[in-house]
């Protein structure tokens, strides 16, 4: 493995992302070690909901209220998309309905599953405006969130053109120094089933800032990739009528805890009052 001193930040950053995977570096967050101070609370973040009906809402309710009540007040929380089961405005409308339980703290981004017909999400951009390719920040922190998906494509998919030239716009107004999270849908860990095919492109972008952690969902499991200091995960599902592709029964979120710009996660499992079909 190369060591950290044998190399200059020029040799770092030519590095393809590939490479400073497999030699654990990340040239931002060397860069920004013990720099970047930003501040502290809790968020959650879960993913694949699969929004469909009346059964959906008061499962995913319960979900929310246990969200409220594990931290003393969350800052926000993530949803990595697959919001509804079949893109339609009637299941997107109401999954808003059931995050509004949140006072505004939701934050979202597409799924493939958030397409109604192969490329269609106009009903997505109608029920959550602005949430294909946004940016927030909180206490210092910034948050990215980005549409990873190929329309409605669940397989061999890869990031599309538009969120590549979001973030050559967006990535250059940001502090390097400060914390960064990023979340979307399709896995970008290295060798998680269900990958991105230019996961390591988008990453490629990230090398010179202090990116912290990735959430991803799409892959019904639990991955988790260190990398550089940098936490890249996927969870299990959170819906009421999915279930696991790793085979496992738990469903939850994470319970994450900002600090010192690090991140500290928890999963929290909840319990279904119904059994989960099949992963779809």
């Amino acid at each position: 493995m190369m060591e950290q001193r044998q190399l200059t930040r020029r040799e770092l950053l030519r590095m393809s992302a590939g490479a400073l995977f497999a030699a654990g570096l990340w040239p931002g967050r060397l860069r920004a070690a013990g720099d970047g101070a930003a501040g502290e609370f809790w968020f959650c973040s879960f993913n694949d909901l699969h929004f469909v009906d009346a059964d959906c809402a008061k499962y995913l309710a319960k979900v929310i209220a246990q969200m409220k009540a594990s931290a003393p007040k969350l800052a926000f929380c993530l949803a990595a998309g697959d919001l509804s089961d079949h893109g339609k405005p009637q299941e997107l409308a109401g999954l808003r309905e059931v995050l509004s339980a949140l006072d505004g703290r939701a934050r979202v981004v597409m799924g493939n599953h958030d397409c109604e017909n192969l490329n269609d999400h106009r009903a997505y951009e109608a029920i959550f405006p602005g949430q294909l390719n946004y940016r927030f920040e909180h206490q210092g922190w910034q948050v990215l969130g980005l549409d990873t998906t190929e329309g409605d494509k669940s397989s061999g998919t890869t990031v599309q053109p538009a969120t590549f030239a979001w973030l050559d716009e967006t990535l250059p107004k940001l502090d390097r120094k400060r914390p960064l999270i990023v979340f979307g849908h399709i896995p970008l860990g290295p060798d998680v089933k269900m990958r991105s095919k230019n996961a390591d492109d988008v990453l490629a972008r990230f090398k010179e800032h202090n990116l912290v952690a990735v959430f991803d969902g799409h892959f019904h499991g639990f991955t988790e990739r260190k990398v550089g200091g940098i936490t890249l995960t996927t969870n299990c599902c959170c819906a009421a009528n999915k279930g696991n592709h790793d085979g496992t029964k738990a469903k939850g979120f994470f319970l994450c805890h900002a600090k010192d710009g690090s991140i500290e996660r928890t999963f929290v499992e909840v319990k279904p009052d119904q059994k989960a079909a099949s992963p779809q």
